[in-house]
């Protein structure tokens, strides 16, 4: 299964590279809101900072009534954007948060990589098991 791992949460410093790259590729031409990345960060209890990606779990593809999320070959779940009817369930079972609803558009992780390349610490890589 291909995932983006985190090596090291306490590197991070919340730059928030990650999240810009990625909701650029997601949303082009558009001005950088955090709320379209699909990888997402915020403060834990003890005030370290927590990255969060997505599991490639599955939750989002079972949610979905149209079909329009299924598994490939490398283990991402990937959304057909002609299927997609943008209602959200997919979104809000996401253990993770990191499914992005932006109108009518979902967006999730495909693993492309743009954070991992986009990070100055080096804590995001791209993980195959």
């Amino acid at each position: 299964m291909k995932r983006i791992k985190v090596t090291d949460h306490s590197k991070c410093f919340a730059c928030m590279s990650c999240m810009m790259a990625c909701a650029g590729a997601f949303y082009k031409g558009e001005d950088f809101d955090p709320d379209k990345s699909c990888i997402q960060m915020g403060l834990k209890g003890d005030g370290t900072i927590q990255v969060r990606t997505c599991l490639q779990c599955g939750k989002c593809a079972k949610a979905c009534e149209q079909g329009a999320i299924t598994q490939n070959a490398k283990g991402v779940y990937m959304i057909n954007k002609k299927l997609c009817i943008g209602c959200g369930k997919c979104t809000e079972v996401c253990p993770m948060k990191v499914m992005v609803k932006a109108g009518d558009k979902v967006s999730k992780c495909i693993s492309c990589g743009i954070c991992v390349k986009a990070c100055p610490v080096e804590i995001l890589e791209v993980f195959e098991k």
